[in-house]
């Protein structure tokens, strides 16, 4: 062979070997750069995490006053899904402005019932008849709810939750992450009557509203 075939092969296998190398070291950085990606994608954090729950009971409760704005329920979703998808600052960004755009909404009616009612009228008017609200979420029932030491500190007055918020609770066994309700102050008789009935109620089926709930009720 002579020598310049000698030099066109060597040639050819050098360029060769420097594709193949080339090859797997693009290959190994594609895989580290994926895998680098994983480890790092940890979901929400707890800030996210917050922010969105804020979000979510700011709404709910523009929801129960009538004065949600449509779009604000998507933003929300789309607050979520950035904080599954690790993208955190996009999650709390959406979440921030879902929330303030309830509270906006929230003023803007509270503002046009101020204007509408006269002086008088504002002054005679009753005092609420709620301590506040409560935003359901996963592993809640009325029994636990009412026991929590910022609502009554007695899970035996869950009936009066029960009660007050009836028109969205088929079944006082059974409720879902996401309901808001609105927790009545505790008077003496009705504080009294619930009682008696949580400690009376008799046994009770998941999913069917008891005659003794219904007599409750009726009171």
């Amino acid at each position: 062979m002579k020598p310049t075939e000698l030099l066109k092969v060597a040639a050819i296998a050098v360029l060769t070997s420097g594709m193949i190398v080339g090859c797997q070291q693009t290959t190994s950085d594609d895989m580290a750069t994926d895998m680098a990606a994983e480890e790092e994608c940890q979901g929400a954090t707890p800030e996210v995490r917050n922010a969105i729950y804020a979000a979510k009971l700011k709404n709910a409760r523009a929801r129960n006053l009538g004065a949600e704005w449509e779009e604000n329920a998507k933003i929300i979703e789309e607050a979520e899904q950035a904080a599954a998808d690790c993208e955190n600052v996009r999650a709390k960004i959406l979440a921030n402005k879902a929330e303030d755009a309830a509270a906006e909404a929230i003023a803007a009616l509270q503002s046009a019932e101020t204007t509408a009612v006269e002086p008088e009228t504002a002054m005679a008017t009753e005092e609420s008849p709620y301590m506040g609200g409560y935003l359901v979420v996963s592993g809640d029932n009325l029994w636990n709810i009412s026991g929590q030491d910022t609502i009554y500190g007695d899970p035996y007055m869950w009936p009066l939750i029960y009660k007050a918020n009836s028109g969205q609770i088929k079944d006082a066994d059974l409720i879902y992450p996401g309901q808001y309700f609105y927790i009545p102050k505790a008077k003496g008789a009705e504080r009294g009557a619930a009682i008696e009935h949580a400690r009376n109620r008799g046994a009770w089926t998941l999913g069917e509203t008891e005659a003794s709930d219904l007599d409750y009720l009726a009171q």
